[in-house]
């Protein structure tokens, strides 16, 4: 099934899907600023970056949050922070616990802060220490382990850290060429992911149900599965036939203005 709201949904997700089990209950977000032009990236559309339009899609994004069911907490935009809306990357939570970033890009180092002041509210939390960094983009969520990339942002050090505060499994896969994993794999459910080929046969997701991208769709790997219904962003038609043909709902949202900062859908937002 498809929907797509690109760019405006007038209607309720609770009407179509019915009743939901909420898996997860709060997703928090943070609007983007008015230096979000000024983002980390190398994407060929990086110059046309419209900060108005990334408002509009970031406000839809909320919207489709919300009518999960989600309570959706705003922090306030911060312009000494061009990336701040890519929120997740500030902070991994697993149960009550919240391990906050020591991001990797350097120039994002203070993003974090907020989060902390925020999380530290309702959940225990640990700060990562240096020379450890960790981003949450990095970090898979599977029902009884973690999955983290060692990458450009994250080190040993960081995954360490993660294992020990959160207290769970973290299995890596180490590729120092990527930013983020979540760039190339994502977790939907039931045991599936959604994978790139270039980290398709890595053991460690050799457990796991693949989906496989087409070369010309891998930004669609970053998908984002709440309550069993999969975000793709638009215009992955492959992808999304994929991902019914093994029975997920879909819902397609704009994304375009994130995607040229480098930024995808699990990006956003914090969810737990």
């Amino acid at each position: 099934m498809l929907l797509n709201l690109d760019p405006f949904f007038p209607f309720n997700i609770r009407k179509i899907f019915g009743v939901l089990t909420l898996k997860i209950k709060h997703a928090l977000v943070r609007e983007p600023s008015d230096t979000f032009s000024s983002c980390i990236s190398s994407h060929p559309l990086h110059s046309s970056v419209s900060r108005m339009q990334a408002k509009v899609q970031h406000q839809n994004y909320c919207e489709v949050l919300s009518d999960f069911g989600l309570e959706v907490m705003k922090l306030p935009p911060d312009n000494s922070f061009p990336d701040g809306c890519f929120v997740e990357d500030t902070a991994i939570i697993h149960k009550n616990r919240a391990l906050i970033s020591r991001m990797g890009a350097i120039s994002r180092r203070g993003e974090e802060q907020a989060v902390l002041e925020y999380l530290s509210e309702s959940l225990k939390v640990k700060v990562t220490e240096a020379p450890g960094t960790i981003e949450g983009g990095d970090v898979l969520h599977l029902p009884s382990f973690l999955i983290s990339g060692v990458s450009q942002r994250t080190n040993k050090v960081g995954v360490r850290q993660l294992s020990d505060w959160l207290q769970i499994e973290v299995k890596t896969v180490i590729d120092n060429s990527i930013i983020h994993l979540k760039s190339h794999v994502t977790y939907l459910d039931s045991g599936t992911v959604i994978v790139n080929e270039n980290v398709s046969n890595h053991p460690v997701l050799e457990s796991l149900t693949k989906i496989v991208t087409v070369s010309r769709e891998n930004y669609a790997a970053n998908t984002l599965t709440i309550n069993n219904t999969v975000l793709l962003p638009t215009g992955f038609p492959d992808t999304y036939q994929q991902l019914t043909n093994n029975g997920f709902e879909v819902i397609t949202l704009n994304v375009s203005e994130f995607q040229k900062c480098e930024g995808a859908l699990t990006c956003l937002s914090l969810l737990f």
